[in-house]
């Protein structure tokens, strides 16, 4: 009898500890303690992030995907000057990813710094609201095709301009911090939770699309008819309600705390190593770890990991080097804390070392996907423009040209699907006596650009047939200006859902797991400034194009008198340039190496507040 009491005693003990175990990455609740796996996290936090993501995104999207319409209608610019202002804007929307990583990273942790640029993000929204219509969207009812907007102020122009700049503000600075917070809510040391990790980018990346798929369609459509001030208070509302659902989850999201200011650390290796630039280093690299093991202690309070000791870039090895000194005064019977173990700007550890050669490696696959964003930001403005001059009637429904990047959406959907279900278990069987699993996130990459340069090679050729069909007597007309369907837009906006799945989502995957522990916002910052040096490179070119191309230039307001396959062409030929550097890069880079977590000298107290 006694000996059944106690089994049930011990199975009890067993259950309650298991339900209030901790997370093993280090993770902390909102109060700062370790992280309780069954209170904290997982899909329930990841849900609400994923819904909040969907919402904000529709809201982004309802001012951008039909921006460039805007400006021609309701401010008066030219095709040209409009596709340049829509690409400035989105790639300052994605510059702002910097500054929100930074924040996050350094001194606000990524749940602060969600809460205030989504903040900055409504505010920037009813402000745009409130300005076009009170301001810009006068006469009352202009604003659609047949009807452009009159001339405007310089206080109204400068209203507008705040307002959509403070939109920019807000998305960007939130945007990088939201795909890893929702990404922290896992516990990688934990395998379940762990599949689910990399599960969550996939599906983030899907709200995304799906988010903005009711903007591409539905608000699309009002805007399109002229009906702008209804579009962006929808867009307005969805961000307010994207704000109160995040805020709702603050119980129960895990955490983990900002590591300090990375710029530092890094000027830190690159004095030091400067300093000793003299030092010779030993080929079995015994003074690097010598330093790693006794002056830095692993915790689990932030999460972070030290970095293993990688080959390459010898110069900043010497900034972690011990100097003779320092083991003199150990040998003498010193506590041998001298200068330099104490100056950070004379001594740092293997992990600094190695964040600033993380960072360096990841630069040139950095670089190699910015031209992929100059194909992706097309589908925002050139295709869009495209589109408008195609025939957009089915009977007598008009379809905007804005919504056909609804099956860029599907595509998305589609092929998420398709590779996560079908493509990676398939190539995982066909691989696995290599040693490997699935394709790597650099393959991933290096597929989507393949992609990416069909799309354009399919938008060219549609250019050329729309051409073809083209309305001989349309001497001036802007819109409508062929008789060859819109719908023939389709492949290549599938195409380019499809190169996302491959290209972006490995983005994220690829900068999120290869970024140290102290710089995971900024990893998801990478893949978004790329995307902003996309439309800042893609506004570039549509002014050298129209610059060099002789009179009316390859883009003029009448496509119809224009090249615009040669501009899709040009671009497909720079991508497989692209391609080809992007492969060496890939085959240069070295993977991080982490040592694994371990739990420090406070691990009981940690045990303590676990249960």
């Amino acid at each position: 009898m006694v000996r059944a009491q106690s089994r049930v005693i011990v199975k009890e003990k067993i259950k309650n500890d298991q339900e209030e175990a901790c997370t093993l990455d280090g993770a902390v609740d909102r109060h700062g303690r370790p992280a309780i796996k069954r209170r904290t996290g997982t899909w329930i936090a990841g849900i609400l992030i994923l819904v909040n993501q969907g919402l904000a995104t529709l809201a982004f999207f309802g001012v951008g995907v039909n921006l460039v319409l805007f400006l021609t209608r309701v401010v008066g610019q030219n095709n040209a000057d409009a596709a340049n202002n829509v690409s400035k804007w989105t790639g300052t929307v994605y510059i702002f990813s910097l500054l929100g990583a930074f924040l996050s990273d350094s001194y606000w942790g990524r749940y602060k710094t969600c809460a205030i640029f989504q903040a900055i993000f409504v505010i920037g929204l009813v402000s745009l609201s409130v300005s076009s219509y009170a301001f810009l969207l006068k006469p009352s009812g202009c604003g659609d095709e047949g009807n452009p907007c009159g001339s405007h102020s310089s206080l109204h122009m400068a209203l507008f301009y705040l307002s959509i700049y403070l939109t920019a503000l807000g998305n960007g600075g939130y945007q990088p911090n939201i795909a890893t917070f929702g990404a922290d809510q896992f516990d990688e040391e934990d395998p379940k939770e762990g599949h689910s990790k990399i599960a969550f980018f996939s599906y983030f990346y899907l709200a995304l699309n799906l988010g903005s798929l009711f903007s591409n369609t539905i608000l699309g459509y009002f805007e399109d008819e002229g009906m702008w001030a209804l579009g962006f208070w929808a867009s307005a509302g969805s961000a307010t309600m994207a704000l109160i659902l995040f805020l709702i989850g603050t119980p129960r999201y895990r955490h983990f705390k900002p590591t300090g200011n990375p710029l530092s650390r890094i000027c830190q290796v690159v004095v030091a190593a400067t300093r000793k630039w003299k030092v010779q280093i030993s080929d079995d690299d015994h003074d690097l770890l010598f330093y790693e093991r006794d002056g830095i202690k692993q915790t689990s309070q932030n999460g972070a990991r030290n970095i293993l000791h990688t080959q390459g870039f010898k110069f900043l090895d010497k900034a972690a080097v011990i100097t003779r000194k320092s083991d003199n005064d150990k040998n003498n019977g010193g506590d041998g804390e001298n200068i330099d173990m104490r100056n950070p700007w004379v001594l740092c550890t293997v992990t600094q070392v190695e964040e600033v050669k993380c960072i360096l490696r990841l630069l040139p696959i950095w670089l190699c996907t910015i031209l992929y964003s100059v194909v992706f930001t097309q589908m925002a403005s050139l295709f869009v423009e495209q589109g408008a001059a195609m025939k957009t009637n089915i009977s007598t429904f008009h379809i905007p040209p804005a919504s056909m990047s609804s099956f860029d959406i599907l595509s998305v959907a589609a092929f998420i699907f398709i590779y996560r279900r079908v493509l990676d278990p398939l190539v995982e069987r066909l691989t696995r006596k290599s040693g490997t699993r699935g394709f790597t996130e650099l393959q991933r990459m290096g597929v989507g650009l393949v992609i990416a340069i069909m799309a354009m090679i399919s938008a060219g050729v549609v250019e050329i047939f729309r051409l073809k069909y083209s309305i001989k007597d349309c001497n001036s007309c802007e819109s409508k200006a062929s008789t060859l369907s819109i719908f023939w837009q389709i492949p290549q906006y599938v195409l380019i859902g499809a190169s996302e799945v491959f290209m972006y989502v490995g983005q994220l995957e690829f900068f999120n797991g290869q970024a140290p522990d102290g710089l995971k916002s900024f990893g998801s910052a990478l893949c978004m400034t790329s995307i902003s040096l996309g439309n800042y490179v893609s506004s570039l070119l549509v002014t050298i194009v129209m610059k060099i191309s002789t009179r009316p230039g390859w883009i003029p307001g009448n496509l119809n008198k224009g090249h615009l396959d040669r501009f899709y062409f040009l671009l497909a030929a720079l991508t497989t340039a692209d391609l080809f550097i992007y492969i060496i890069c890939a085959r240069w880079y070295k993977y991080i190496k982490f040592e694994e977590r371990t739990v420090g000298d406070n691990a009981h107290d940690i045990i303590d507040q676990c249960v």
